[in-house]
């Protein structure tokens, strides 16, 4: 049963709209409001009271002022896609931190200081001037807030670990409106909470990474036909394992899409690996080869590459405004009964739905499961199913399809799920999620933030009797 919560007096929203250097748009603002509302999973309508878009810090400071003291129901937006729609309320107060898009790059120490409202393309764009680069996701239009604080993996994970685990330090509003910078030296269990804990412990606005010398990259698609899948998976689970750290492939399965794929294959349901390799170029034949050997690929083309350029790859398959439906879980194994049903469900409803294994193994396993709340550092891939679609039309077709597919998995699976591939599925999930991390993280929120005013997430309760 929803909470009724107390309507703000407009002299309140006008002393709060003029203190604020950022816009503040209520319903009343027409289409500004109605662009400010609009999220990237457009199965997910929030039609907030207002939205703060923020300028500055003190704008965030203002604004979870604002909301805790007016009883709003508070909702955290960064710069990107949130699937379960987490960024968005009804009726309260969204924060807003997408104009807050500063980089500011040390290329001698390796370090980046990024504000919340970035993607990782804004990120990528001023790295790459310097030949670095920090782990990140698979599309540049991701935001790194919310990536980062679900603990964050992709096309470096295996060399260089977790997004997470590159965090040096963050700035961070706590729910009283206090400023405070999380790191090893201060707030050390805030920010042991905040790699993986998601955004239930403060407003994160601005994070400092480690970079890396990342520039140029060999990536690129093969596919094979969706008749190889069970002999190409096979092959996948004993080869990735013991790959070399350079070499980064993900297992997926798709519908060819048009442009710029030949026309012979357009349409074509396919299984296959995106690969991404950080040794030397004239090596990746020798790389390749065992994939090319499991099973004659239908399609390959992959070659040197900006690392930028492979961060945006499918940026324009998945513009915002598209239907979203997604289910994740860690796996630590592909038995013979998982491929089975990958088999069974291989063959997706729509040409912008998929699944991917991304592997997590490599680097992250070097790092306890206590050290940050990310639980699952054992697991070998983290898998998402995800039904997509531009067509409203198409909704429950992508809902049913993911949903059947993840039940048939799940038990085959290690039981938790990246946050940032869940949608809103309750508490059982997230303490699934933390597993023995559960408790502490807790203990955290329940110092940083007792009242839960951070709950729109993927939400962990405060601890009971905890100051």
């Amino acid at each position: 049963m929803a909470v009724e919560r107390p309507t703000v007096d407009e002299t309140a929203v006008q002393e709060f709209t003029e203190r604020s250097r950022g816009e503040v748009l209520s319903p009343d603002d027409g289409g500004a409001y109605e662009e400010a509302r609009a999220i990237y999973n457009a199965m997910i309508d929030g039609r907030p009271g207002l939205i703060a878009r923020c300028a500055n810090v003190s704008d965030v400071i203002g604004s979870v002022r604002f909301a805790r003291e007016h009883d709003l129901e508070l909702a955290i937006r960064s710069g990107g896609h949130n699937g379960a729609g987490l960024g968005t309320v009804d009726d309260g107060l969204v924060i807003d931190l997408s104009e807050m898009t500063g980089v500011r790059v040390d290329p001698e120490v390796r370090t980046a200081r990024v504000e919340a409202g970035c993607t990782w393309g804004d990120v990528d764009h001023a790295t790459h001037a310097f030949g670095l680069a920090t782990v990140s996701g698979v599309v540049s239009t991701t935001g790194v807030g919310g990536l980062t604080l679900g603990g964050g993996h992709g096309y470096l994970t295996r060399k260089y670990g977790l997004t997470i685990d590159n965090l040096l330090s963050a700035d961070v509003v706590l729910a009283d409106g206090r400023l405070v910078r999380a790191s090893e030296a201060e707030n050390p269990d805030l920010f042991w909470a905040i790699r993986g804990g998601g955004g239930n412990f403060g407003v994160v606005t601005s994070f400092e990474f480690a970079l890396h010398p990342v520039e140029t990259v060999v990536a690129g698609p093969l596919f094979w036909p969706i008749d190889e899948l069970e002999e190409t998976m096979r092959w996948y689970r004993e080869w990735l394992p013991n790959a070399p750290e350079d070499v980064y492939a993900f297992y997926l399965t798709a519908e060819v899409p048009g442009e710029p794929f030949p026309e012979a294959i357009h349409g074509e349901k396919v299984c296959g690996l995106l690969w991404c390799y950080l040794g030397d170029p004239e090596g990746i034949d020798e790389v390749m080869r065992p994939a090319r050997e499991a099973a004659d690929p239908l399609f390959e083309h992959v070659g040197e590459m900006p690392y930028p350029a492979l961060q945006s790859m499918f940026d324009d398959l998945y513009p915002s405004g598209d239907q979203w439906y997604w289910k994740g879980d860690f796996v630590d194994e592909l038995t013979d009964e998982a491929i089975a049903e990958h088999e069974r469900f291989a063959e997706v409803p729509t040409t912008k739905s998929t699944m991917h294994l991304y592997p997590i193994d490599g680097a992250v396993h070097r790092v306890d499961e206590d050290e940050t709340a990310w639980a699952y550092r054992d697991a070998t891939w983290s898998m998402v199913i995800a039904g997509v679609d531009s067509d409203p039309e198409n909704a429950d077709r992508l809902r049913e399809w993911a949903q059947e597919y993840w039940e048939a998995l799940h038990p085959h699976t290690a039981g938790g799920s990246y946050v940032n591939f869940m949608m809103d599925e309750g508490e059982d999930r997230v303490r699934a999620t933390y597993g023995e991390n559960y408790d502490r993280l807790r203990e955290v929120k329940a110092t940083y933030d007792p009242e839960n005013l951070f709950h729109v997430n993927q939400n962990i309760e405060p601890a009971a009797g905890s100051e």
